[in-house]
């Protein structure tokens, strides 16, 4: 995956003799990597102004999270119907994407410990990337899973209380520790065990939970139906982010900033087509004129949901690309994780749904879950990322290959 990156790389050379060779070895500089004789110093600590575009990716994260996901619901309440537009606007605002390939990259990455980014020159040459089949494939088949996810999404915020649904999303961290044990060889350690059986309890508590908060016009099978896909599209989702781990380690084999935009851009581009169609297929698109006439907040204000529902996502979006090019992808996925409680309580305070106790237990869980699942990736991301071993007489640094998966928005 190329060599490491440094902030202020100097280079010192050794000159080792005899007597003084005793003396460097118990002396304790700074980290270094040594190649034929010469030692890289180990870079400088994470800058303020990097903390301050990791605070603000963060953000967006966050933000744009919790407001699309309760756009969505508020499309819902006032009238709307669409399941298919209602997943179309998750995706189509893409484009907006495009300009990050404006942006130049820096020759080194901000955190040189991030072992899952690498920069334009750490990467393979061109005559090392993938057929362009390949790619191809990886594209339709991961676009057509996050159209199938978004979907099943739409379905369950339809049916289910945005905080029911939010909740239920949380599970989606067990699934990807699921399917990354057959995937990627995810050890199951205590904690992500832990995590497992916390989340599965958090998402079957909320079967037992009062409908007093239910839409209007929900029934119980149409409950159950939102609660079976919202559970489904959780599954997809985790298995979305195997198989992009898998793909990235397996087929791309390189994880710079661009590979992940067009990873993103392009899943998005395929789903987008595939929703489109199945909007004119199904015969919605026929009734989207009279929606918008009947929405309860008025025609601009219909428009104006679509359109800001889909910054949203984008917004998402591009703190997600943000937080992989800066920290990590698990980093990113994992601060998207820690929205989905918010989402819970920001129902109460718009919507007026009462958090009963339980699903005030259920949230406690899926926190503590959550909690004992990004720990275990704390302990696993605090050894050492380079590990050594002797080339030919001279000590080189071995990079750890891919091991986080890529952060999706869902809907």
């Amino acid at each position: 995956m190329g060599e490491q990156a440094h902030h202020h790389p100097q280079e010192l050379q050794l000159h080792i003799a005899g007597d003084q060779e005793a003396k460097e070895e118990n002396s304790s500089p700074p980290i270094s990597t040594i190649t034929n004789n010469q030692a890289t110093l180990a870079p400088k600590p994470m800058n303020f102004r990097r903390w301050i575009r990791v605070a603000l990716y963060s953000l967006f994260v966050l933000s744009g999270q919790s407001v699309a996901t309760l756009l969505g619901r508020l499309y819902y309440n006032k009238g709307g119907h669409s399941k298919w537009l209602a997943t179309l606007v998750q995706l189509v605002g893409f484009p907006i994407l495009l300009l990050l390939y404006f942006i130049p990259t820096p020759k080194q990455p901000s955190d040189p410990n991030n072992t899952h980014i690498q920069t334009d020159a750490q990467a393979p040459s061109q005559s090392q990337s993938p057929p362009l089949k390949s790619l191809a494939l990886v594209y339709l088949s991961l676009g057509t899973i996050v159209a199938l996810n978004c979907y099943l999404y739409s379905i369950g915020l339809l049916y289910l209380p945005v905080s029911t649904y939010s909740l239920i999303c949380s599970s989606q961290l067990a699934f990807n520790a699921l399917f990354s044990f057959f995937l990627n060889s995810q050890k199951f350690t205590r904690y992500i065990t832990n995590s497992l059986f916390l989340l599965t309890i958090s998402s079957a508590l909320l079967v037992f939970q009062s409908n007093s908060d239910d839409p209007k016009g929900v029934s119980g099978g149409k409950y159950a139906l939102g609660f079976v896909c919202t559970i489904g599209a959780s599954a997809g989702y985790g298995l979305l982010l195997s198989l992009t781990q898998l793909c990235f380690r397996r087929v791309i084999r390189k994880e710079t900033f661009r590979a992940v935009l067009d990873m993103i851009v392009y899943q998005s581009l395929v789903s987008s087509v595939i929703i489109l169609v199945g909007l004119f297929v199904s015969g919605e698109w026929e009734h989207l004129g009279r929606e918008m006439d009947g929405f309860e907040l008025g025609k601009v204000t219909y428009v104006m949901n679509l359109v800001w529902t889909a910054i949203a996502w984008q917004v998402f979006m591009i703190g997600t690309v943000g937080l992989i090019f800066e920290v990590s992808s698990l980093f990113s996925n994992s601060i998207s994780a820690v929205g989905l409680p918010i989402v819970p309580i920001l129902a109460v305070a718009f919507f007026g749904e009462r958090m009963e106790g339980v699903k005030v237990i259920a949230m406690i869980l899926a926190v503590w879950g959550f909690i004992s699942y990004v720990y275990q990736h704390y302990l696993e991301d605090a050894q050492p990322k380079a590990q050594r071993k002797i080339v030919g007489g001279d000590e080189v640094s071995v990079r750890s290959p891919l091991n986080a998966p890529i952060a999706r928005v869902g809907g």
